[in-house]
C-alpha cells in the first residue's frame, strides 16, 4: 500500500518580481504608450513628480514678494479711492479703475487653435455619413430614400459598392414588391452624383468614366480619356502606348494629354472622405555626427523626469503607525521602482543603440546598399543580454538620423553569401534592386532574371523568386506593368 510521506527536495526557480515584471512592461511600450504609462503613474501616485513642479527658493520667494505688494498696491487704491454712491449713467469701469492685464494674444491664439482643430477633427464625417447628409436634402420620394441609404449602407471606404445591384435589389423586394430592378439602377445612378463623384460605383472603369463625365464637355481630350477608359483601360494600365496608337489612330500628343486627364482623376474617391488620424512617429533615440564621431543620446521630450516629492516623503518618517502611514509607504516604494524602471529602460534603449551604431556604422555614412546583416543574437551576445530583451526593445522603438526616422528592426536582417565568401544584407540587396529599377530604361525595363543576372556579375547570387520578393515588399510592379513603350 501506498503510505503519505513527507520528502526534503532541494532546487532552484526562477521567479519574477513585481519589479522586474514592471520593468519588463514599460521596455516594451511606445513612446505614445510610455507617456500615458507616466501620466497615469503622475495621477494616481502623490509621491510623483516632475522636476518642473518645484520652482526654486528664489523664485518662491520673488513671486511672493510680488503677490505682497500687490496686495498692498491694491488695499493702498482701495483705500484711497472716493467713489460716489451713484454713478453716471454712461460711465465706464476703465473710468475708475485700471485694466487688469489680459491673457496674452499669443496665448489666446493658441488656444483658438487648439479649438478649432479639436472642433474639425470632432466635425468629421466618414463617407457613409456625408452622403447620408447630401441624402437628407435630396428630392427623393420615400421609396427611393430607403434603396439610397441601402446603396450606401453597401460602400466600402473607398467608396465601392460591395455588393451588387441585384442582390440589394432581391433583398428590397422583400418588403417592397412593387420594386422594379430599374428603380434601383437610377437611384445608384443618383447616388454616383454626389460628392465626392464616383462613390457607388462598381469597379475602376466606371469609377472613372463617372468622373470624366462630370468634367467639361469642352475639353479637348476629354472625348479621347473617356474612349481609353471605356475600351483600352487595359492598355493604359501596362502603359501599352503603342498598342493603343495603333488601335485607336491618335497621336502621341492626343495620347499625353487624354493619359494625363485620367491620371488626374480620383480612383478611391472615399479616400477624400477619411476620417483616419495621422499617426505620429518620435523618435527613441538621435543619432548625430559631430566633428567626425557618431553620438547616441536619448530623447528626453518622450517623458518628463520624474523624481520623489520631498514633502510627501517626509510624511512617512513622520507619521506613525497608521493607516495612512502604511499608504504612504507603499506609494513610496512604488514611486521609487517606477523611477528605477525608467532609468533601466533608458540605460537598454541606449546601450542596444550603440550596439547598432557599432554594427551599422557603413548605413549611417554611405546608405543602404552599405547594410550589413545583423540578427537579434549579434546584439544580445555582444550586450549579454537574453535575445527576448533585445526583441522588446527593438519593437516600436525609432532612431532619427541624417538619412530619416528608422525603427530599430529594420537595421536587422538576413544575410545572402556572395561569391568570394562574404555575406550581404538583404536590406542592402534591396537597396541595390531600387536602384537598379530607378536607373533603368523605361522602354525596356529590367525584368526579375536580368536584376538577378546583374546582381551575381556584382558577386552576390540570388535566385529570380527572391528577387521578385524583395520587388514586391518595395511595392514595385513587375516589369511588364513598368515598361512605357512611348
Amino acid at each position: 500500500m501506498l503510505k503519505p510521506s513527507l520528502q526534503v527536495r532541494l532546487g532552484q526557480q526562477l521567479t519574477m518580481t513585481p519589479q522586474l515584471q514592471q520593468a519588463i512592461r514599460l521596455l516594451q511600450l511606445s513612446s505614445l504608450e510610455l507617456k500615458a504609462e507616466i501620466q497615469e503613474a503622475f495621477e494616481t501616485n502623490p509621491m510623483l513628480e516632475t522636476e518642473d513642479d518645484q520652482p526654486s527658493e528664489a523664485v518662491t520667494a520673488e513671486e511672493s514678494s510680488i503677490k505682497e505688494k500687490t496686495n498692498d498696491d491694491v488695499t493702498e487704491v482701495g483705500a484711497n479711492d472716493n467713489l460716489p454712491d451713484e454713478l453716471p449713467t454712461d460711465s465706464q469701469w476703465d473710468d475708475y479703475f485700471e485694466p487688469t492685464q489680459s491673457t496674452p494674444s499669443s496665448q489666446k491664439t493658441e488656444d483658438y487653435s487648439s479649438y478649432l482643430e479639436n472642433q474639425s477633427s470632432a466635425d468629421q464625417d466618414t463617407l457613409h455619413e456625408h452622403l447620408l447628409w447630401q441624402l437628407e436634402l435630396s428630392p427623393l420620394t420615400e421609396l427611393d430614400h430607403v434603396i439610397a441609404i441601402t446603396l450606401i449602407d453597401s460602400l466600402d471606404d473607398s467608396g465601392y459598392l460591395e455588393d451588387s445591384v441585384e442582390n440589394i435589389y432581391e433583398n428590397l423586394q422583400r418588403d417592397y414588391e412593387e420594386l422594379e430592378l430599374d428603380e434601383v439602377e437610377a437611384v445608384l445612378k443618383y447616388i454616383q452624383r454626389l460628392d465626392p463623384i464616383g462613390s457607388g460605383s462598381r469597379n475602376l472603369q466606371e469609377c472613372l468614366d463617372i468622373q470624366l463625365q462630370q468634367m467639361n464637355g469642352e475639353l479637348p481630350s476629354i472625348d479621347n480619356a473617356r474612349l481609353l477608359v471605356e475600351k483600352y483601360l487595359d492598355l493604359v494600365a501596362t502603359k501599352n502606348y503603342k498598342q493603343i496608337i495603333k488601335l485607336t489612330k491618335l497621336t502621341e500628343e492626343e495620347l499625353d494629354d487624354a493619359i494625363a486627364l485620367i491620371q488626374a482623376l480620383n480612383p478611391r474617391p472615399g479616400d477624400a472622405i477619411s476620417t483616419q488620424k495621422p499617426e505620429y512617429i518620435v523618435p527613441d533615440v538621435y543619432v548625430s555626427k559631430h566633428e567626425g564621431i557618431w553620438h547616441v543620446r536619448i530623447n528626453t521630450e518622450n517623458a518628463p523626469k520624474l523624481k520623489i516629492n520631498d514633502v510627501y516623503s517626509s510624511l512617512v518618517k513622520d507619521s506613525s503607525q497608521s493607516n495612512d502611514a502604511e499608504y504612504l509607504r507603499n506609494q513610496l516604494q512604488e514611486a521609487r521602482w517606477f523611477i528605477k524602471s525608467l532609468e533601466s529602460r533608458n540605460d537598454t534603449l541606449m546601450r542596444v543603440a550603440n550596439s547598432i551604431l557599432r554594427h551599422q556604422r557603413a548605413f549611417f555614412e554611405y546608405g543602404e546598399e552599405a547594410m550589413r546583416p545583423l540578427v537579434l543574437r549579434d546584439v544580445a551576445e555582444e550586450l549579454e543580454l537574453h535575445e527576448s530583451t533585445i526583441s522588446r526593445v527593438t519593437t516600436n522603438k525609432y532612431l532619427e538620423c541624417a538619412r530619416g526616422v528608422f525603427e530599430f528592426k529594420y537595421f536587422f536582417s538576413s544575410h545572402v553569401n556572395t561569391n568570394d565568401g562574404g555575406i550581404c544584407s538583404a536590406t542592402a540587396i534591396r537597396a541595390m534592386i531600387k536602384k537598379m529599377i530607378k536607373e533603368e530604361v523605361q522602354a525596356k525595363p529590367l525584368s526579375d532574371n536580368k536584376i538577378a543576372t546583374l546582381l551575381e556579375q556584382n558577386g552576390i547570387t540570388v535566385a529570380r523568386r527572391t528577387i521578385a520578393k524583395y520587388r514586391e515588399s518595395l511595392g514595385i510592379p513587375s516589369s511588364s506593368e513598368r515598361r512605357q513603350i512611348i
